[in-house]
């Protein structure tokens, strides 16, 4: 019953038409209203960890569709831990995670879809991006200078650039998607004053220092513009066969429950079987068995 209750709790969070979207109305906080506690989340995550790897072990076979999932969030939000603890269970060799970082020389050569396209999920696997296109909308629609970087013609560096570029986003999305690539969007949806919390951790444990960066306590500054950015993004490219699910993540247990059930349910809807083999197959496979029978009769 428990599974039953989370899975309908996703549609809380998902958010398939941008028309009506505030993020104002998302809290950070939420637990989806006590349906289940902290110790029933984790015990509902192990299920979820097992069934996705059940559902990648079918997708895997196939290869026929594909798995996209897209992870954006302000710093200390939870995304590297979220992805760790969901995709735990899943084998190594039919995911691949990519973290975008900085675009390099040969990757501003080119369009902002570039480097994207080149790490996109083969089929038959489950593509990772923490971070990903969304960027380009986000820290460079923020902090504006990073334009210059990319050293667009000036006719096409104007006002109407985060307009053309979303466009562009939902546009590829809607192809992949016709390719058989399942898009998935995840905001880690946190507060001002978890993440505090969170970077005053992270100074506290030596073992966590690394995850600091000086630039994350500017960053904060920017605090609503990153918002509004996130707000616009999430407006312009919701859509039913690119959803985005804002999670509340101010509690990682319950980020990482809708996370994964978001992911399981997608893989559900495929409604892939166990791949049958063809009857020369079958025989091929038989003769087989039968040679090695023998040869274990005759040593």
């Amino acid at each position: 019953m428990k599974r039953k209750q989370v899975a309908h709790l996703l549609e809380r969070y998902r958010v398939t038409d941008g028309a009506k979207f505030r993020l104002k109305r998302h809290d950070p906080d939420d637990t989806g209203g006590g349906i289940v506690d902290r110790k029933e989340a984790e015990a509902l995550l192990a299920d979820g960890v097992t069934r996705l790897s059940a559902l990648q072990e079918l997708l895997y076979p196939h290869a026929s569709w594909a798995l996209l999932c897209i992870f954006q969030a302000m710093d200390a939000a939870g995304k590297d831990g979220t992805i760790k603890h969901v995709m735990s269970g899943v084998n190594p060799q039919g995911v691949e995670v990519t973290s975008f970082k900085v675009p390099g020389p040969e990757e501003l050569a080119h369009d902002f879809l570039w480097r994207i396209s080149r790490k996109l999920p083969e089929r038959g696997r489950i593509g990772i991006f923490n971070r990903s296109h969304y960027e380009e909308v986000l820290v460079v629609r923020v902090h504006k200078e990073l334009l210059k970087a990319q050293r667009l013609p000036e006719d096409l560096d104007g006002r109407r650039i985060w307009e053309h570029r979303l466009a562009d986003i939902g546009a590829f999305e809607r192809y992949l998607t016709r390719q058989g690539t399942l898009v998935l969007k995840f905001f880690l949806n946190v507060s001002p004053a978890e993440q505090k919390k969170r970077f005053i951790e992270r100074l506290d444990d030596p073992g966590k220092n690394w995850k600091f960066s000086a630039s994350d306590i500017s960053e904060r500054t920017h605090w609503e513009s990153y918002m509004h950015a996130y707000e616009e993004a999430i407006r312009a490219t919701a859509a039913p066969h690119a959803p985005w699910f804002v999670v509340p993540a101010n509690n990682k247990w319950f980020a990482r429950l809708v996370v994964v059930e978001a992911m399981v349910a997608a893989l559900e809807s495929l409604h892939l079987k166990p791949m049958e083999m063809q009857a020369p197959d079958r025989i091929r496979l038989e003769e087989a068995r039968h040679r090695l029978l023998e040869e274990g009769t005759t040593a």
